[in-house]
């Protein structure tokens, strides 16, 4: 059965599947631009869901359907884009079967890709998204069984990241700066050697600014663009990107950063950073950056390697219930397995798509029952206690929404919301087990 990971960006959707050998490759197809990927089509150009409807169609006009197929997302409002794949991939009827579509945000796509190289163990990441349209970093946490996200933050002008320096270039060397000119500077740049003779001619003309300014980095349709244009453009690159650095990482120890996407190639921009003190992760030998987040992915698809993106088991709290009468014990689910995202919003127990309300002890108890807290897998069936709380009392009408928390570090809490005037709790429950087979026993008490 084919897996397949689909990454569509503002120009370019890449392809890519796990070859015969164990290692993720792009799918190269007709049209395909080399080393690039599918171009979006201008009729779909801004909308994601269009450029992934295009790129799967050519992708199934020289292919079977893919028994599994993974799409990269970004991280901020997962969801929403999840819906969108979902939509855009759906089979329209009599036209066979769809595939089976999941979602993995972006930063766990290229930790997926460091991860399976064994170029990322535990600690702290940031994962710069550097594309035509926008600059996003992810800060994240890898531990065991987990990769969490501790802060984000994105640039975005509105003339595009990556578009608005091409744009400046293309403008100062005398070039329009429509659709043929990005493409012709984009194709120079592809070029065997580019990106060192730009470094070398970049560096002659930062000692010698006057000697070497003028100096062609790249000739684009017989015109040169000079040492001294890529020079005054670079700041449209460098300076968005140290202002969301600055937001996402905040103080502290350097993480190491892990550039991806088509301007993470710019060596000049990772000259900027290196200069700057901020270290960069490997990425695994002969990965291209604009690949790295769907070669990743791919890994993901063909079970090469876990996702880690959410907590794996579902939360399940012991409760009392009035059952024809009389008391009963049962267990309430509080998060069902892969929902809990570290570092992400507490996830409340529900029923019928509503919050489910509870009380903390017997009708005008001072002091409240203990409650077992368990996570279970619901595919094997096994489980294991976590840690069994004592929660406060309350008077007969006190009602609580009650949730769990997943803390970047792997460690979780029983969160407490009350309904009325009640006191809000959270109550430490330790570090989520991460793996049933050997976390077996129960932590606290």
């Amino acid at each position: 059965m084919t897996a397949l990971a689909i990454d569509a960006g503002s120009r370019y959707t890449r392809i890519a599947r796990v070859g015969p050998h164990g290692d993720p490759e792009p799918v190269e197809l007709p049209g395909s631009v080399p080393g690039e990927g599918l171009p979006v089509p201008e009729a779909a150009a801004g909308d994601r869901g269009a450029a992934l409807r295009a790129a799967y169609d050519a992708y199934r006009r020289q292919h079977d359907a893919p028994g599994r197929l993974l799409v990269v997302v970004p991280h901020q409002d997962r969801a929403a884009h999840a819906r969108r794949a979902a939509d855009a991939l759906s089979a329209p009827p009599g036209t066979g079967r769809a595939p089976e579509v999941h979602t993995l945000a972006t930063p766990h796509a290229v930790l997926a890709l460091l991860r399976h190289a064994g170029a990322a163990g535990p600690g702290r990441y940031a994962v710069c998204d550097l594309g035509a349209a926008a600059a996003d970093v992810t800060a994240c946490v890898v531990t065991h069984g987990a990769v969490a996200v501790a802060g984000t933050s994105r640039h975005a002008p509105a003339d595009g990241y990556g578009t608005a320096y091409d744009t400046a270039l293309l403008t100062r060397s005398g070039l329009p700066a429509d659709a043929a000119g990005h493409h012709a500077l984009a194709a120079v740049r592809a070029e065997p050697g580019a990106g060192r003779r730009i470094g070398l001619v970049l560096d002659r003309a930062a000692r010698d600014p006057g000697r070497f300014a003028a100096t062609a980095v790249h000739h684009v349709a017989g015109r040169p663009v000079t040492a001294g244009a890529v020079r005054s453009a670079l700041p449209l690159l460098t300076d968005g990107l140290d202002r969301a650095l600055a937001e996402a990482l905040g103080p502290g120890p350097a993480a190491p950063l892990a550039l991806v996407g088509g301007v993470a190639r710019f060596g000049p921009l990772r000259a900027h950073l290196e200069a700057a003190g901020r270290p960069l992760a490997a990425l695994p030998d002969g990965t291209d950056p604009a690949h790295a987040a769907v070669l990743g992915a791919a890994l993901v698809a063909a079970g090469r390697v876990d996702p880690a993106d959410r907590y794996p088991y579902a939360v399940w709290v012991g409760a009392h219930r009035t059952v024809a009468g009389r008391p009963a014990d049962i267990e309430l689910l509080v998060s069902a397995a892969g929902t809990l995202e570290p570092g992400g919003p507490a996830v409340f127990a529900e029923a019928d798509g509503q919050r489910v309300g509870v009380r903390t002890g017997p009708d005008g108890a001072a002091v409240g029952r203990p409650v077992r807290v368990r996570v279970g897998d619901p595919e094997d069936g096994g489980s294991t206690p976590v840690r069994t709380l004592m929660l406060p009392g309350g008077g007969p009408d006190d009602r609580f929404h009650i949730g769990v928390r997943y803390a970047v570090d792997g460690t979780a809490a029983l969160e407490l919301h009350p309904l009325g005037s009640g006191q809000p709790g959270s109550y430490p429950l330790g570090t989520l087990p991460t793996d049933l087979g050997t976390d077996s026993k129960e932590v606290g008490s």
